[in-house]
């Protein structure tokens, strides 16, 4: 019986080993399953411009430099879209393209005076206001409860990271006036005096003082057909030819006048007291509809800070600051890329010059250069990207029309215009035939003036998700504007209507993420 019951067992294992090598070897002989990749969610988060990490942002305040890093201090609602107020967030760059988030800087609601509206932050090097030598001392608008805009004063004893309210008065009261905001705070190294800017409706409002606690009204500039003013901004620059001119600059509202909603500035001449401009009309820094509540800030490497600063902006639009699809992804908030603007002196007049930062370069991932296109008609390139540099030299004898279709459809029926529109006397940016913010539709296309026989112009342009950035020749012409395209829109076409047109030296550069 024992032997017997030691043969079924021999035979069972025999059974089970036997087993075991037929289902290990027919596992050899299966075709193998591909590995499972995820795909890459698509996202409406730009590739290379500053956005808020999630929920609002809108107005940046003036980075300043030290200890090796550009402080960026913007307004953040960490409560949207239910509103609730903005606060200051600060981020930290070394190269005005990367940038380290470093969370809430000036709470809102820690004092009896409301949330943080918008301001500006300074070095107090000389110690004016006895905060300690060095301290960073920024003055905000708040609304307090009865409604006023006053000013108040924060300071900072830990290079930045967060601020304290210096008491729970104004260090500038409201006097009896609606409009009462922005200031924006300069040192006036030549009289040893602190200036202080302030929007005041249509009027900006000139202030001293010498300790940053104590101010007096000095002068008033007052505008015209651009609405209410913002973010006014006072620096002095170098221009090509030698000659130093102060500059008044503000965010205003020029579109019932057929004008930008852009930056305005004038040039001109300031005593310490009283600006006094070139010429009545204001020009514009930017063409298009979504550059506002701009912000320009010294180089803090230069030596020669008088040669250039740099300039950045909210890309986006009081008439429609909700209307994007970002709001899915839990954020609403990007930036235009940083600038260099310089002063420049052509046909007897000073304007302002802006070009990319040479650093975006280092972004790229790819290059593809083009040989010369002559183009009557559409051309397809068979280039495609949602986030790239392009460069391109456009001629044209008697084309009607010239320029490019980006962020195209694969229909052709979805696609960003930039060009010249020859016999209208123009160029343009046209952002109808894609997904864009206005709803009202009024707002689709920029344009500025060209000279009736110019027939050659140089395009840069930066594309990314949400953006495009068209800088013109020598930069004084620029636009930047909100777009929203399908996200596998990425077709590029060049067009010629009414003759051939050429293009020459087609650059492309495609960009990699910031946070990668």
């Amino acid at each position: 019986m024992k032997k017997k019951f030691f043969v079924v067992v021999s035979l069972v294992t025999l059974s089970l080993l036997i087993l075991t090598i037929i289902i290990l070897f027919s596992g050899l002989f299966q075709p193998k399953e591909k590995p499972v990749i995820e795909k890459k969610k698509q996202t409406y988060r730009s590739v290379y411009h500053f956005t808020v990490p999630d929920k609002w942002m809108n107005d940046p305040q003036r980075p300043i430099y030290f200890n090796g890093y550009y402080h960026y201090y913007y307004l953040y609602n960490r409560d949207y879209p239910k509103g609730n107020g903005t606060e200051w967030r600060h981020a930290i760059s070394k190269d005005l393209i990367h940038w380290k988030d470093e969370g809430v800087a000036i709470p809102k609601y820690t004092n009896k005076n409301g949330d943080i509206w918008t301001g500006s932050v300074v070095r107090d090097v000389h110690n004016t206001a006895g905060l300690g030598k060095h301290a960073l001392v920024a003055i905000v608008t708040q609304p307090p409860a009865n409604g006023d805009q006053e000013q108040f004063l924060w300071y900072s004893s830990n290079q930045g990271k967060t601020f304290k309210n210096y008491g729970d008065d104004p260090v500038l009261p409201n006097p009896g006036v609606k409009d009462f905001r922005d200031p924006k705070i300069i040192w006036d190294a030549e009289r040893n005096q602190w200036i202080m800017l302030l929007a005041e409706g249509a009027k900006i409002g000139f202030y001293t003082s010498n300790n940053l606690k104590e101010w007096q009204y000095v002068s008033g500039f007052f505008t015209q057909n651009i609405g209410i003013v913002e973010c006014p901004d006072l620096f002095q620059l170098r221009a090509d030819d030698g000659k130093v001119k102060w500059v008044l600059g503000a965010s205003a509202n020029g579109k019932a006048a057929g004008l930008p909603n852009t930056y305005a500035y004038w040039t001109g001449s300031f005593d310490g007291k009283t600006f006094k401009p070139d010429n009545e009309e204001p020009q514009w820094l930017d063409h298009g509809f979504d550059w506002y509540a701009g912000v320009t800030f010294e180089d803090g490497r230069a030596s020669d800070k008088l040669k250039a600063r740099y300039a950045i902006a909210w890309m986006n639009n009081w008439d429609y600051p909700n209307n994007t699809p970002t709001l899915k992804e839990d954020f609403n908030g990007a930036n235009s890329i940083v600038r260099r603007i310089r002063l420049i002196h052509r046909a007897g007049q000073y304007s302002l010059a802006s070009q990319p930062l040479p650093g975006l370069e280092k972004m790229t991932e790819s290059t593809k250069r083009l040989d010369t296109q002559h183009v009557e008609g559409v051309k397809t390139l068979d280039v495609q990207g949602d986030a790239y540099q392009l460069d391109a030299d456009l001629s044209w004898s008697d084309a009607q029309n010239v320029g490019l279709r980006l962020r195209e459809s694969k229909d052709k029926t979805r696609h960003i215009d930039v060009g010249v529109f020859v016999k209208g006397g123009y160029i343009y940016v046209n952002r109808a035939f894609t997904g864009q913010p206005d709803k009202s539709n009024k707002s689709v296309e920029s344009r500025v003036a060209i000279p009736s026989d110019k027939k050659q112009v140089h395009l840069k342009i930066f594309v990314d998700k949400t953006s495009i950035e068209v800088f013109v020749d020598d930069g004084q012409t620029v636009f930047s504007d909100e777009v929203f395209p399908h996200l596998n829109d990425q077709g590029i076409s060049l067009f010629s209507e009414g003759g051939t047109s050429t293009f020459k030296t087609i650059e492309i550069k495609k960009f990699r993420s910031i946070l990668q």
